[in-house]
């Protein structure tokens, strides 16, 4: 996934990658990831010219994605869209019910299709896909494991399927997380602190020299 020339590049997803943006302010990239990504890459490539935008929404499942769709992302017609989307149907579905809903999976991964062949279909973007996260911080987040770990293997059976590029954030995480303790990347299990945001975007950043 390299850059080129005049790109525009979407970050879109949740709270993660809204991270405090200026909505009124369509250029504005939020306090996280997106922004960082966007300052080394202008930083080290003023030539390229490169455009960039954050549309992600705090609070947003996959279905609010795929409602906005058109408008936060085909509309802007980008030659890079990055996703991460999924924690919140995670929550959603952990406060609803304490049985997993193998309907709510299998709508998640037909959604999650949705995009893609959308993006396919109208766009010649180049799409980096991020596995949703979450930290056993606090101890109960582990609970939440039984609703995300379907979705992360959605998102790698879509990757796969489509050829993206993918991004184990769930695993980075964790990772990190035991050999620097959890509390450094992210303060709820979900959130990331700056180190977290400084995580995804060197993971991200990594992409572009496959």
């Amino acid at each position: 996934m390299k850059i080129r020339q005049n790109d525009k590049i979407l970050f879109i997803g949740d709270s993660i990658t809204d991270a405090g943006r200026d909505r009124s302010n369509k250029m504005n990239l939020g306090q996280g990831y997106p922004l960082l990504v966007a300052a080394e890459l202008q930083a080290f490539f003023p030539e390229k010219k490169l455009t960039f935008y954050n549309t992600g929404i705090s609070g947003n499942r996959l279905i609010d994605l795929k409602n906005r769709w058109e408008k936060d992302c085909l509309d802007i017609n980008p030659d890079v869209v990055s996703l991460l989307i999924g924690i919140n149907d995670t929550s959603h579905q952990i406060y609803k019910s304490e049985e997993t809903n193998f309907k709510e999976i299998e709508k998640f991964e037909e959604d999650y299709r949705f995009l893609l062949k959308s993006l396919s279909q109208r766009t010649d973007a180049r799409v980096v896909l991020m596995e949703p996260f979450v930290l056993p911080y606090p101890k109960e987040r582990m609970n939440w494991r039984r609703e995300l770990d379907p979705r992360i293997q959605i998102v790698r059976k879509v990757a796969r399927d489509y050829q993206t590029d993918l991004i184990p954030l769930d695993g980075l995480f964790n990772s990190a997380g035991i050999s620097n303790g959890y509390s450094y990347y992210t303060g709820d299990g979900v959130h990331p602190t700056v180190a977290g945001h400084g995580l995804i975007k060197k993971a991200w950043l990594e992409c572009l020299k496959k």
